[in-house]
């Protein structure tokens, strides 16, 4: 199964309206990283044990660790979770940045250094996550 398969494969198993709200947030990624690179992690390790969420990524990003090694990684990330969705956002260098600048006008949403989590789409303004996937893209290149 290929990536775009895994991805509306994913999608379709939420139950609505979590669904509904996935596929506006998976439209909105792809516009703010038109033709990018699309990741789908099942959330298992090796071992097949599920470690995290199924997360859907978007775009390319190289992480650097403070030993030099690199490793590729997705700029913006989706994920469902138990209480809503999230929103990763990879690649600010200041994890103040987000909730500075976001937090108080994007709505009912906890704002950490890279992730947005809200239990609904209607809890928030579209227009200021937008805002802020967009940052994201550009404050990583």
């Amino acid at each position: 199964m290929n990536v775009q398969e895994q991805i509306k494969k994913y999608i379709t198993s939420q139950p609505e309206p979590k669904r509904s709200e996935m596929q506006v947030l998976h439209q909105l990624a792809l516009q703010v990283l038109p033709s990018c690179k699309l990741w789908f992690f099942d959330g298992k390790n090796s071992d097949g044990k599920t470690i995290t969420n199924p997360t859907i990524g978007y775009g390319f990003h190289t992480i650097r660790y403070a030993n030099g090694t690199t490793r590729e990684f997705f700029q913006i990330g989706l994920l469902a979770n138990k209480s809503g969705i999230s929103v990763h956002i990879l690649g600010i260098g200041d994890k103040t940045y987000l909730p500075k600048t976001y937090g108080k006008t994007l709505g009912k949403a906890s704002v950490t250094g890279y992730c947005i989590k809200f239990k609904t789409l209607k809890d928030i303004n579209i227009d200021i996550l937008e805002a802020a996937m967009r940052y994201g893209v550009e404050a990583s290149k």
